[in-house]
């Protein structure tokens, strides 16, 4: 609750009606003597102080609230409209006040003031809570230590029960106690177990441990006497300390682990087994893999070759029936070399996303070289729609320079291809340097990824169809209007998937789109995960 001192009941009306508006509790008081009243009998988080008072003043109220144990902890906001000279400014924060704010005040700000006080004050109060907490938990503790050494008293029965072979010792390492299987592995209680010759001695191990002051855990093989097979056992040493926090023995213990063991280690061979077996299925894949594009580089050229002689023979043959004026024939013959080439552009997208699989070294490269070797091989596109096409210069980027050049041309291509008919193409490609491999990472300098943006002014889709555009044969709009097979977005993605990044794209129907491309600037030597491309 806040406490408002004002000779002025405007003042104290107004003040406390913003402070409810704002669901902070208030009460008022009208003198100096009635707010020492009030402090004295209810519990303030803040006093807010008008200096200028008939009777006590604001100042003398201050010194009187620091005066009492139970108050002096109450932050205390003067409030002024007459002594704003920096004496009396001074002279308030001597007084005890946390703020001096003069009248008229702002009252947003006055309300951000009352509630980083009222924050403050509850901070402070919790802060005393937790150290009476504290000094609780300090008693406590103190009386689990006085109850310690019974519970040391009650450890020699306790390892008698326990179905482990158990000990303690001294701090020194010299055993002390044993429970009655201890004898099944040693004769007497001065010697440790005898375990496995290719392991390190119990008595060594423990010895270590005790001059680190470090638990011990280990495993070894112990035989029981009389027997010759030995088997695992987990052996735990752990130290017990006094009162004052130093050791003052120690306890430990022999569990038999011989079957968890066996288990693991037929666990560990089916592991292996399974792994040798993955890796042939590798090979063999990639075996497979190879023989599959030599396919499909072979399926392409001999697919393309009759293509070449249906496309001349077509030509020549529309030739022919265009001098003899046979246009119904001829408009037949248009369409097989249509078709021929729609053919001959689809065998040839279908070879290049299949030779994305093969692996390629990555280098450094100019983007910007790139960028300016694909505008010169647009040219004509470019000069035909008269695109504007504005590149802001960007960084050195690790890659696969042809891939890269393929990706770049075909979202370039698709922004002149899919342009409105009554608005100049406008293209813009920038970059910015992102922290993390995310299409929502924020900006930083010295990132390790770039954000390359490509935007046109185009004919856009619907984003509801966003995931459709980088599916293979996928088409959003009628080939009769716009060429193409529906490839170039597929192999987009296939490249960045291949550099370890991401690709998406933000777009509105009749308003352009925007590719967004998330590229690592560098590339170890290890093969790259493919990326799962969202937004």
């Amino acid at each position: 609750m806040v406490l408002i001192v004002d000779d002025k009941p405007e003042n104290l009306l107004s003040l406390k009606k913003v402070l409810q508006l704002h669901n902070i509790e208030a009460d008022t008081a009208a003198s100096g003597e009635e707010a020492l009243q009030k402090i004295l009998k209810q519990s303030y988080s803040l006093i807010i102080l008008d200096v200028q008072m008939p009777g006590m003043d604001g100042f003398e109220v201050a010194e009187a609230v620091g005066g009492y144990s139970k108050t002096r902890d109450i932050p205390i906001i003067f409030l002024s409209a007459v002594n704003t000279d920096k004496k009396f400014i001074t002279q308030g924060y001597e007084s005890g006040g946390i703020d001096y704010v003069t009248k008229p005040a702002d009252p947003d700000i006055l309300l951000l003031k009352v509630k980083t006080m009222i924050r403050l004050y509850e901070q402070t109060r919790e802060l005393k809570n937790m150290q009476l907490a504290l000094q609780e938990e300090i008693r406590e503790r103190q009386k689990a230590e006085l109850s310690l050494q019974e519970t040391v008293s009650q450890l020699h029965s306790f390892i008698e029960s326990i179905p482990q072979v158990a000990f303690t010792a001294s701090v020194t390492g010299t055993i002390e106690e044993v429970n009655e299987r201890w004898y099944r592995f040693s004769p007497s209680m001065d010697q440790f177990p005898q375990n496995h010759p290719q392991e390190q001695p119990i008595g060594e191990a423990l010895q270590q441990s005790v001059r680190s002051g470090n638990p011990l855990e280990m495993e070894l093989r112990l035989r029981e006497l009389g027997k010759k097979d030995y088997r695992y056992y987990l052996l735990r040493v752990h130290p017990v300390p006094g009162t004052d926090g130093k050791i003052i023995r120690w306890v430990g213990t022999f569990t038999d682990i011989h079957v968890q063991k066996e288990i693991n280690e037929i666990l560990e061979r089916k592991v292996e087994e399974r792994t040798l077996a993955l890796t042939r299925s590798n090979a063999e894949l990639e075996e497979k893999n190879h023989e599959l594009q030599q396919f499909t580089s072979v399926a392409s050229h001999d697919l393309k070759e009759p293509l070449r002689k249906i496309q001349v023979f077509s030509s020549i043959v529309l030739s022919k029936l265009e001098d003899t004026g046979q246009s119904d024939a001829g408009s037949y013959v248009r369409r097989i070399i249509s078709a021929s080439e729609r053919m001959s552009g689809l065998i040839q997208d279908l070879l290049a996303y299949s030779r994305l699989s093969m692996d390629s070294l990555f280098q450094p490269a100019d983007l910007n070289r790139l960028i300016s070797e694909i505008l010169e091989d647009l040219e004509i596109q470019i000069t035909e729609r008269n695109a504007l096409i504005t590149v802001e210069p960007l960084p050195m980027v690790e890659v696969i320079p042809g891939q890269i050049r393929q990706l770049f041309q075909n979202i370039i291509s698709n922004a002149l291809k899919f342009s409105r008919t009554d608005v100049r193409p406008e293209i813009g490609i920038s970059y910015e340097l992102l922290e993390d491999l995310s299409m929502d990472s924020p900006q930083s300098e010295d990132g390790a990824y770039c954000r390359i943006e490509i935007r046109d002014n185009g004919i856009g889709f619907n984003e509801a169809y966003l995931e459709k555009i980088f599916t293979l044969f996928q088409r959003l709009n009628p080939r009769e209007k716009f060429e193409g097979t529906g490839i170039g977005l597929a192999i987009a993605r296939k490249i960045v998937d291949k550099h370890g990044g991401l690709i998406t794209a933000r777009s509105k129907e009749n308003e352009g789109s925007s590719f967004y491309i998330i590229l690592p600037l560098t590339h170890s030597t290890e093969k790259i995960p493919a990326k799962t491309t969202q937004l």
